[in-house]
């Protein structure tokens, strides 16, 4: 079975192949005949004519079988269109046989007719052409209307001078508007062919086609106009060609399975001005024939008012669907415009619309602002397919526990928000209890860790709020202060939090202006030599003079810098400023360094190194005199480049140290991997070196840890003489606290000992 399939299959083509070139020696054989003028060339042409026309039947009809299902109807319709082009041309040759004129009867005209019909069906199921019902009248109005402006087109140019006793027969009347339906149907499938996609060949032949008979028919009437047609002339060739065509088309094999259905990864593309305008071109033609038409009497001819009132209707019907079109597209646009696509739910803008008019339509008016806690970190781990599929479902969970209470939207991103007006009876914190509840993972959701929790911020209409706006900027706050509190949880916006968040601001606002006015300055804090007493080294400690708030410590605004991104200028400058402060001191004390705190942000940098050897070139210092001081918890999280990035600043000379040690993630793993000069152990072991036998215990291990990996050991914190001997007798090298010496504006550091 499955090799008599194969022979079939490997048959098939080659039938096709020699179906096309006998039918195209037909064709060949009747333009010799009729160019030739020999005997019974009407009668020659006639046969040739149902010859191919038959051909052409039986291959669309082939093709129907041969084709993928939404292909069938075309093929099926096209068949159905050439058998009526044979049966019509049968009847006419037996006709014009029998009565030796031109048969223009009833019965052909409906027979041709049927065929037009068809014909322009199998065009409008297309694999291009429009699925919808409106597309589909849409496009054939577009021909109408092109082959309606043809009509006084072509009265001017073939009827003009025709006696109106010749156009008094009705068949013979409608016989002479054949070249305008052929039109009709060249305009259908220019506009079928579509902008999506490459032309389908088959399409591209059978355009060939009617343009070959639209050609011909209107040779033809011109010719029957004059009374010079006849039987068995050239111009008879034209329709068994294009009869040919339609068969070369129904030969080509089936398309891809791709062409089968639309193609949706790629945005279709805005059809050309052109294929617009193309029904409405030949409407001006039109126009300017209907002027020249007119007779001397002021007489328009009754075909070309005809045609025009039908013009003009046709002209209204279609305005009406793209009137109708505009509308739904405009419906359509609102939807996208007010829509959330991913969720459903109303986006921001009209969520903001909602809310200015609940204002307006007076309080009790309340917002809920919704932020989930952890949602960067889902995207992270399992893509943002899985984000999308979880923002879907927790939109879903929160459409059902809002209910009719409130108005649910999607503003952005994990941010959602509800909206509480007068008319619901819920108060706002209860509904961010319900909220809260309906986001607790369900059964198995916690154990593959993709539902994050949700903190909201609630905020109420008052005399405070000047506009919906304010509104907003309440409910952030107080979401911020749910997220703050431990997440998982609501807080309603205060005066306090409002206040403190105001303060945020303003001192953020402020410290942007400090980094741009230099407000900022230094402070040194020398560290100590334990054996000699000698300051050979000082840290670097930044400062801000506020204008209003006087003068503020690092733990009132570096957080805040490293929130901002700040932090990284900052740190430019504490680098700059602190290597041109130690090469003032080395001019007395040559082994005089400096210390300076580098954080995390910029040491994921890659301009850090860039950074350090400017701020040593330019001061020239030698980059031995420089020590970078990091935390641990910004090595430990730091990636194989800030390792890399470290060992880079070690082989320039840079100086490394631990800073606050015992406090982070310490991890004996890292201390071999990470370049690191020196360790700074904490100031809370060295407080209670002489109350706590366990610190001392610490610390010891500390230093002993640190002369196996052979780095220097700094204690901080020292304050009193009982924890300078503690350390001092522990081992550690150097000290640093308020025992020697508070920060300030140092100038130069002492070689020699200090006194106690």
């Amino acid at each position: 079975m499955l090799s008599h399939d194969v022979r079939r299959e490997a048959v098939t083509p080659r039938a096709r192949r020699v179906g096309v070139v006998v039918a195209a020696v037909v064709v060949l054989v009747e333009a010799v005949w009729l160019v030739v003028a020999l005997p019974q060339a009407a009668l020659v042409s006639d046969l040739g004519a149902i010859t191919v026309a038959t051909w052409a039947t039986v291959t669309c009809a082939t093709a129907a079988r041969r084709h993928p299902a939404p292909l069938r109807r075309f093929w099926t319709l096209l068949a159905i269109t050439m058998g009526l082009a044979a049966a019509g041309r049968t009847l006419w040759t037996a006709e014009r046989i029998g009565s030796q004129e031109l048969p223009h009867t009833f019965l052909i005209g409906a027979v041709f007719t049927t065929g037009i019909i068809t014909g322009t069906a199998a065009l409008l199921c297309s694999l291009s052409a429009p699925r919808s019902f409106v597309g589909q009248a849409r496009t054939l109005l577009d021909g109408v209307i092109v082959g309606l402006a043809l009509i006084p087109i072509g009265w001017v140019v073939v009827f003009r001078d025709i006696a109106t006793a010749d156009l008094a027969d009705p068949l013979r009347t409608f016989g002479l508007l054949y070249p305008m339906l052929d039109l009709m149907q060249l305009t259908i499938l220019v506009a079928v062919a579509g902008p999506r996609r490459p032309v389908w060949r088959p399409l591209t032949l059978i355009g060939a086609s009617l343009a070959v008979r639209a050609g011909a028919d209107a040779v033809y009437v011109s010719l029957v106009a004059h009374h010079s047609y006849a039987p068995g002339h050239p111009i008879d060739l034209c329709w068994p060609l294009s009869y040919l065509l339609v068969g070369m088309a129904a030969s080509q094999p089936p398309p891809p399975p791709r062409c089968d259905g639309v193609d949706d990864s790629t945005e279709s593309p805005l059809p050309p001005w052109w294929r617009v305008a193309l029904p409405y071109l030949p409407v001006g033609g039109a126009i300017i024939a209907v002027v020249l038409a007119r007779r001397p009497s002021g007489q328009t001819p009754h075909l070309v008012f005809t045609g025009m009132m039908a013009l003009l209707g046709v002209l209204a019907l279609r305005q009406g669907l793209a009137a109708n079109e505009n509308l739904r597209l405009v419906g359509r646009l609102r939807r996208l415009a007010y829509t959330d696509q991913l969720t459903g739910l109303p986006n921001r803008l009209m969520f903001n619309r909602r809310l200015r008019r609940a204002l307006r339509d007076g309080p009790p008016v309340a917002v809920l602002l919704l932020d989930l806690d952890g949602f960067k970190q889902v995207n992270d781990r399992f893509g943002h397919a899985t984000g999308d599929a979880l923002l879907t479902a927790i939109a879903g969970r929160m459409r059902d526990a809002v209910g009719g209470d409130g108005d649910i939207a999607r503003l952005g991103g994990d941010e959602f928000a509800v909206l509480v007006d007068g008319a619901r009876p819920v108060s706002p914190e209860r509904l961010a209890e319900r909220l809260l509840a309906a986001l607790q993972p369900s059964p198995g959701e916690e154990d593959v860790g993709i539902h994050p929790s949700a903190s909201i911020g609630i905020a109420e209409y008052g005399p405070q709020h000047a506009s919906s706006t304010d509104v907003l900027r309440d409910a952030d706050i107080a979401m911020y202060a749910a997220k703050a509190a431990g997440k998982s949880a609501y807080r309603t916006c205060t005066p306090a939090l409002r206040e403190s968040a105001v303060t945020r601001a303003e001192l953020i606002a402020d410290l942007r202006r400090a980094v741009d006015e230099r407000q900022l300055h230094l402070d040194y804090q020398p560290i100590v030599d334990l054996a000699t007493g000698a300051v050979r080294s000082a840290e670097a400690l930044v400062r801000w003079r506020h204008p209003r708030l006087g003068l503020l410590s690092p733990a009132a605004f570096l957080p805040l810098a490293e929130e901002t991104g700040l932090i990284v200028p900052i740190d430019r400058w504490v680098i700059h400023e602190a290597c041109r402060a130690a090469a003032g001191w080395r001019e007395r004390a040559p082994e005089a360094t400096v210390a300076v705190n580098i954080a995390a942000a910029h040491l994921r940098r890659p301009d850090l190194i860039a950074t350090v050897t400017s701020a040593t070139a330019s001061a020239g210092l030698a980059p031995r005199a420089l020590t970078l001081e990091l935390t641990e918890s910004a090595l430990i999280d730091g990636s194989e480049s800030v390792l890399e990035r470290l060992a880079q600043l070690r082989e320039l000379g840079i100086r490394i140290a631990i800073d606050d040690f015992g406090t982070g993630y310490s991890s004996l793993s890292y201390l071999h991997r990470i370049p690191a000069t020196e360790l700074k152990i904490d100031r809370s072991f060295v407080a209670r070196l002489d109350t706590d036998p366990r610190a001392y215990a610490t610390v010891e291990m500390v230093t002993r840890l640190a002369d196996a990996f052979d780095l220097m050991v700094v204690a901080e914190g020292v304050e009193t003489e009982e924890q300078h001997a503690a350390v001092t007798a522990i081992g550690c090298v150097h000290g640093q606290g308020y025992r020697y010496g508070r920060p300030g504006a140092l100038t130069t550091l002492h070689p020699h000992p200090t006194p106690a």
